[in-house]
């Protein structure tokens, strides 16, 4: 009996092709396997569907061999090897399901997601929640501020920055930080409390609670810019503080308001500063 070599597995690309949008083919999985040449096209076929999720029934088989015209692979007692498989070939896998019976395993909105119960994760040991409580940080801290009162420090500091620089309706202003000649200049048009913008630090949980009242609200400056720098019309969020152009308002802390001689830009002012850049 003569002997009989067997036969020596290949390296070949294995390709799931799906349909994009655009209507062209694409393939969406590309992985490099060993196959062996005796295999059929059916065992083969059992093979892919633990790398592609695709039923053997349900596939058809593509080889594509360098320097030949691509060929399917439908006779599935054939062996694969007839086909010519070589190092390098590629074996695309095609889903011949209609595409609403195929699982769809990136869209997750019906995936039903576990939520974790507050007062479980409160017991939790080796929490964020937990190790903030043994660094005694944020509300863990005795020494920290409730949040009311850190809101009503807030205040009284918006409130001291507008008085003492002196901060009014109709006075001509700068936004801070600005260096000479102060490109985003303008008109203080409006001085107080902005409920439309949240809260952010301290106190922006009471804020989760319902408006927070007046006097703990912290204060704004609405300018009206002189040139398009800004980001609205002197509105937020549909709510209405003061009337301007497009980009030409913005809402900036007292801290970072100067007001003072600050005319409108003249054209030498620009071309100054666009000589200064260069």
């Amino acid at each position: 009996m003569a002997f009989q070599p067997t036969p020596a597995d290949i390296s070949v690309l294995i390709t799931n092709s799906t349909v994009s949008r655009s209507g062209s083919a694409e393939p969406s999985f590309v992985t490099e396997r060993r196959i062996t040449p005796t295999w059929t096209v059916y065992q083969l076929k059992g093979k892919l569907e633990t790398m592609t999720g695709i039923p053997p029934g349900c596939q058809r088989l593509r080889v594509k061999v360098s320097g030949r015209p691509d060929q399917w692979a439908d006779e599935e007692d054939r062996a694969i090897g007839d086909w010519g498989l070589a190092k390098g070939s590629e074996i695309e896998v095609h889903d011949s399901r209609p595409q609403a019976a195929r699982p769809n395993y990136t869209d997750l909105s019906s995936v039903e997601k576990y939520e974790l119960p507050a007062e479980t994760y409160e017991t939790l040991s080796n929490s964020v929640l937990a190790w903030k409580k043994n660094q005694k940080l944020g509300r863990f801290d005795p020494n920290a501020l409730s949040p009311e009162e850190s809101l009503r420090q807030q205040v009284e500091k918006d409130q001291a920055e507008v008085a003492s620089k002196g901060i009014t309706v109709s006075k001509r202003a700068i936004i801070l930080p600005s260096s000479p000649p102060h490109i985003r200049r303008g008109t203080v048009r409006f001085v107080g409390p902005v409920p439309s913008i949240p809260v952010s630090g301290p106190g922006r949980e009471l804020e989760n609670e319902g408006e927070l009242p007046v006097e703990l609200q912290p204060i704004w400056v609405g300018i009206e810019l002189d040139e398009p720098t800004g980001k609205n019309d002197g509105s937020v969020n549909g709510k209405r503080y003061f009337e301007c152009l497009e980009k030409r308002g913005a809402f900036v802390k007292p801290e970072k308001v100067e007001v003072g001689d600050f005319p409108p830009l003249g054209l030498d002012d620009e071309l100054d500063e666009l000589m200064e850049e260069i």
